[in-house]
């Protein structure tokens, strides 16, 4: 088994380089502190898979600044609609700002203010080509029961940062966030519903088709 070496981890990872658009809205979430935008590797992940199943109805757990809805959208055919729950308003005012500059217009996206967990019992189940959870970590396995249900069969699950800054991998690592993201990887795997990979990239992208 080979081993990737940090200088091909490096290049796979800005192997799709970072559109200008997406750049201005990874500076600006970084510069609020609390909108941890998602890796370049990640975001070409998120684009490529998009664009593999024609996702035109896609939900996203955790607006951010926008940067993985533009990746997200770049992807989807140009009559796909973006869903997308943050429960900040100001990060959510951030990705609107960097969907216009994106020139997507506004009925391309459908940015919805308030609690994933409240929000996501009321939509409706089979209806969605692609799920993207990348929230808060501890609530990641109510996040997932849903995306599963709201997914049409063939649509993909996708969830951010399932390595998690290098802790899952090290079992010595058991704090509550890791081992919760562990755990919710091993289940994923074990999915009989599920055909799951996960990928080094970024911070670890988990994908599953659902069968």
């Amino acid at each position: 088994m080979s081993t990737l070496k940090p200088a091909s981890w490096s290049y796979a990872e800005e192997f799709v380089p970072e559109p200008e658009v997406v750049e201005a809205a990874r500076r600006r979430g970084l510069e609020t502190g609390a909108a941890s935008p998602v890796g370049t590797g990640a975001g070409a992940v998120l684009r490529l898979l998009a664009a593999a199943v024609q996702a035109r109805h896609v939900v996203e757990v955790g607006t951010g600044a926008g940067t993985s809805g533009l990746w997200l959208l770049s992807g989807m055919p140009e009559d796909g609609v973006l869903t997308t729950i943050d429960v900040s308003a100001e990060h959510q005012r951030l990705a609107k700002q960097a969907y216009a500059e994106a020139g997507h217009a506004p009925q391309r996206t459908r940015v919805i203010t308030g609690r994933a967990s409240e929000v996501l019992p009321r939509m409706t189940d089979g209806a969605y080509d692609l799920v993207l959870v990348d929230a808060d970590k501890e609530a990641y396995p109510e996040y997932v029961e849903h995306g599963v249900r709201l997914l049409r069969p063939g649509g993909v699950l996708v969830l951010d940062n399932m390595l998690w800054q290098d802790q899952v991998a090290d079992p010595a690592a058991r704090d509550a966030t890791t081992t919760t993201l562990r755990d919710l990887g091993k289940a994923l795997r074990d999915h009989d519903g599920l055909v799951p990979a996960l990928l080094p990239v970024s911070d670890g992208l988990l994908a599953a088709v659902k069968r």
